[in-house]
């Protein structure tokens, strides 16, 4: 049924057919991947807490609002008791490592064991040991830099932005270099968890490739617990908390976790940075005379055009969303990218300004579930857009890409290309 599904969704003679059943909230429309922002305007102007019939939950789209869902307790990442989880769960049954990818993912846990969780974790995935890979990545951003350089002209988005972050998370994972290859074709098709509508081949690629990373690193970590290395799969095994540590499944998970969320996201948000600087030549140029202005550029290119489109929670108690009322188990949709942009919290939101220093964005989430490889974003997206800024402070590219993915949760090129030399 989902590669069924996949295959009518990648058609957009189907998706115009049946445009109707979306009613103001279709994320799966061509248009909407050329310009979502004009999906979220409307809907943050004319119905800023939507019931979305077609994908049956409640949108929101203004910035208290989303802040609200991510932070209040009555709101759970936890789908597990929604019907079409049940469903996918017992599915599930016949694939364990697939299964317990899904079951111990930080992203679908909540409650007690998610704190558990998140608490053994963030003893390793320490601001310290991602600061140390700071002279290791602005290396491999060097490296890529100067291979673009001799053609002088690249696909941003598969010489440049792919690369950089599955090498940064093989580093800080303590990978040998030499296996560094296989994870890329892992994290195209483990991607698909975050939304498998869009995918292609049904369910059987995330599994095999769920299958393939756990039979990888299940010998790493036992290597390492045999041999600690500086690395973060052996903080991740050291780490402990009320006499807790992680167990195999959770290691396993975790791994899998960070290959693919640390990897598709920094990748398109680099492509997103690029354009954002090819559509707005006056603030590329501020960049280019002011370098100083990296930091804020970040957090600046985060808001204006981040990855993550979306999150959704489910609802514990009846409860009311701007003056709408919602019931215990209804699916709520947190729209980040419509709260980036929300009027009432940034001044002139449209507007690209790489000084702006009141930027509280929501694209890393926010409350118990706030990213917690978002230093190490920052970290990537600082070293690789100050870098290009730098040394090709002319580069010429469109400012539309060829192609936007096809996803409705995350917003990227699919390529772009770039002239370095201007």
């Amino acid at each position: 049924m989902l590669k069924l599904l996949q295959w009518l969704l990648a058609r957009d003679g189907f998706l115009r057919f049946i445009a109707p059943v979306f009613g103001r909230f279709n994320p799966l429309s061509e248009q909407h991947r050329r310009d979502p922002h004009a999906t979220w305007r409307a809907l943050r102007e004319e119905a800023p807490v939507y019931r979305s019939r077609a994908f049956q939950c409640f949108v929101t789209t203004r910035y208290d609002d989303v802040l609200h869902v991510l932070r209040d307790k009555n709101f759970t990442t936890d789908r597990s008791n929604v019907p079409l989880m049940k469903l996918v769960a017992r599915l599930n049954r016949r694939y364990p490592d697939f299964a317990g990818m899904m079951e111990r993912n930080l992203l679908t846990m909540d409650g007690v064991d998610h704190r558990r969780m998140r608490g053994l974790v963030s003893k390793a995935f320490t601001p310290r040991r991602v600061e140390a890979l700071r002279p290791r990545i602005q290396s491999i951003v060097d490296d890529l830099l100067d291979r673009a350089a001799e053609s002088g002209e690249i696909d941003l988005i598969e010489e440049f932005a792919h690369p950089l972050p599955v090498v940064a998370i093989a580093e800080l994972l303590g990978v040998p270099a030499e296996d560094r290859a296989i994870f890329k074709a892992w994290s195209s098709q483990l991607v698909q968890l975050l939304d498998p509508l869009q995918g292609s081949g049904g369910g059987a690629p995330i599994r095999r490739a769920t299958r393939e990373l756990f039979a990888y690193f299940r010998p790493l970590l036992a290597a390492r617990r045999a041999d600690p290395q500086d690395d973060l799969i052996s903080a991740m095994i050291s780490a402990e908390e009320n006499g807790e540590q992680l167990d195999e499944l959770d290691l396993l998970a975790l791994c899998g976790l960070i290959l693919t969320a640390g990897h598709e996201t920094t990748t398109n948000q680099i492509g997103n940075a690029v354009l954002a600087l090819l559509r707005n030549p006056d603030e590329r140029k501020r960049l280019v005379d002011d370098p100083a202005l990296i930091g804020t550029a970040v957090d600046e290119f985060l808001r204006y055009e981040g990855v993550i489109q979306f999150t959704d929670r489910a609802v514990l108690e009846d409860c009311e969303i701007g003056g709408i009322a919602i019931r215990k188990g209804q699916m709520v949709v947190a729209g980040l990218a419509a709260a980036n942009r929300d009027p009432e919290r940034f001044p002139d939101p449209d507007r690209l300004d790489l000084g702006r220093t009141d930027n509280h964005h929501l694209s890393f989430g926010q409350g118990n579930h706030f990213c917690l490889g978002a230093n190490l974003a920052k970290l990537e997206i600082e070293l690789a857009m100050g870098s290009l800024v730098r040394r090709f402070p002319e580069f010429s590219g469109p400012s539309d890409p060829p192609e936007w993915r096809r996803s409705m949760i995350i917003r990227g090129p699919a390529s772009l290309p770039v002239r370095l030399a201007g």
